[in-house]
């Protein structure tokens, strides 16, 4: 019979599972458990005992078992022991499971494009090491020990208050910490508010007629149908609305076509909501980045009771920093705190505090601002580029935000887009975010990221994009390099 026994090793050597079959004695079955933990590799070469006394105790032996099992394994080579290191796993005991295996080569890394210019991704490079790591250090410092107990599903209230203060000031937005929800990204605040059983909203949602086709399924998987609202040069039609009770918008800078929601669509579709008793669901996902235009303020802040704005830091910091907010007119809040429950995988809340601290100290600002200027510079690259090499292509969407439209011409989309693959060029065709059901003409046009590459990589990605252009209808084709 197998006894399963736990050690707790003290403060010194490692904790040890044993199985000991005790057929042939303590000792017989202790130094056949130790052999076979060092054969499977469970003890590896290095790897310090317990003491005679600690393991003896754990056990429920005599001292003296534990001496003679580790004296026995030292004379056949298993064990080394010596004056002041202890008693050790030998360093030629290899485990057998590692002697037996074959060798086998890593698997090759996918390897990544020449050039990525694919949207939706801020320059890696540019994260604010620094500034992040005093604020995590401030934030560490500072923490109370409640910090490190359950935390509060809606998030930490320093976080909750600085959010405030900033959205109020750079975005227009009105409301309260106890109204706004941290959660880990815009998808995750989306899952919130319509995945689940008790989901907060329901469908249909009216959405814009081009946007992320990750989001409409995402709301397809919580059984929840999309309705497209076609799109004008002044966003996205709300006069279009039906009998829908919830609206997705990107009223900021629609995405991916560019450009703000008229001033008069935006009144509109607050105007919709409030005869409608629905609500519109704001996504400001790179509200901060504005180029060639006075700051257009959230929507939410024309009725905070109507709209519900969900914002993270993926584009102005990084998406691997997974905050993002919830600002909620006041009736959804304890619905969304229901969904996440009260032991929700929530985001981490030292990151919460860390973030809290970078906002308060102003370094989200400077950032934001030293990204803004950077961001801008290489935009006008992108246009000069265009205009020198591709002046028949138009570039639309450039206002603000992290990426640019280049409108193509009829029937020449699908081409540009393999042409580009084919040169090692990461991009995204129009097409691709396009609604299935949208009643609106398709456009052909390329989507541009131009934050995502490396400062020194931008100027040979650039020259790439431009090769792989349609080139005006009289003009011959290109020959590829």
């Amino acid at each position: 019979m197998a006894n399963s026994w736990v050690n707790s090793a003290e403060q010194i050597g490692a904790d040890l599972h044993l199985e000991l079959v005790e057929a042939g004695g303590r000792r017989a079955a202790l130094i056949g458990a130790l052999r076979e933990a060092v054969r499977e590799g469970r003890l590896a070469p290095g790897t310090r005992l317990p003491p005679y006394r600690s393991l003896a105790a754990d056990l429920g032996v005599a001292r003296n078992t534990v001496a003679d099992a580790y004296a026995e394994l030292v004379a056949e080579g298993w064990l080394s022991a010596r004056q002041g290191s202890g008693t050790r796993v030998a360093d030629r005991a290899e485990p057998l499971r590692q002697a037996a295996r074959t060798p086998r080569k890593a698997p090759p890394r996918a390897r990544g494009p020449r050039h990525d210019l694919r949207q939706g991704t801020p320059d890696a490079s540019a994260f604010p090491r620094a500034a992040w790591l005093a604020s995590y250090r401030r934030a560490l410092q500072q923490a109370p020990n409640e910090v490190f107990g359950p935390g509060d599903p809606a998030g930490r209230i320093e976080l909750r208050e600085a959010l405030t203060e900033y959205l109020a000031r750079a975005r227009g937005v009105r409301t309260e910490p106890d109204r706004i929800v941290i959660c880990s990204g815009f998808a995750h605040g989306l899952r919130l508010l319509f995945g689940g059983r008790d989901r907060v909203l329901a469908g249909p949602l009216a959405v814009e007629a081009y946007g992320l086709p990750f989001h409409r399924e995402l709301l397809a998987a919580a059984g929840v149908r999309t309705v497209p609202l076609p799109l004008d040069e002044q966003g996205a039609r709300v006069d279009r609305l039906a009998r829908e009770r919830a609206v997705l918008l990107t009223p900021a800078h629609q995405f991916p076509t560019g450009g703000p929601l008229h001033a008069e669509r935006r009144a509109a579709v607050v105007d919709w909501a409030r005869a409608r008793g629905g609500v519109v669901v704001e996504d400001d996902y790179d509200g901060e980045f504005r180029y060639d235009r006075r700051p257009v303020g959230a929507v939410q802040g024309l009725d905070p009771e109507r709209v519900i704005l969900l914002g993270s830091v993926s584009k102005s910091l990084s998406p691997a920093v997974r905050l993002g907010w919830m600002v909620l007119p006041g009736r959804y809040v304890d619905g969304v705190l229901a969904a996440k429950g009260e032991r929700e995988a929530w985001a981490s809340v030292l990151d919460q505090l860390s973030l809290a601290d970078f906002i308060v100290s102003g370094s989200y600002d400077r950032h934001v601002r030293r990204m803004r200027q950077r961001y801008r510079s290489r935009r006008d690259r992108l246009v000069a580029a265009l205009a020198a090499h591709a002046p028949h292509i138009e570039v639309t969407g450039v206002a603000a935000g992290l990426h640019a439209v280049l409108r193509l011409p009829p029937g020449t989309e699908r081409s540009a887009v393999k042409a580009a693959d084919w040169q090692g060029v990461a991009l995204d065709g129009l097409a691709a975010f396009r609604h299935p059901a949208a009643d609106m003409a398709a456009r052909d046009g390329l989507v541009v990221g131009y934050a995502t590459p490396s400062e020194h990589a931008y100027g040979a990605a650039l020259e790439a994009l431009c090769r792989v252009l349609p080139p005006e209808a009289d003009e011959p084709p290109r020959a590829s390099r």
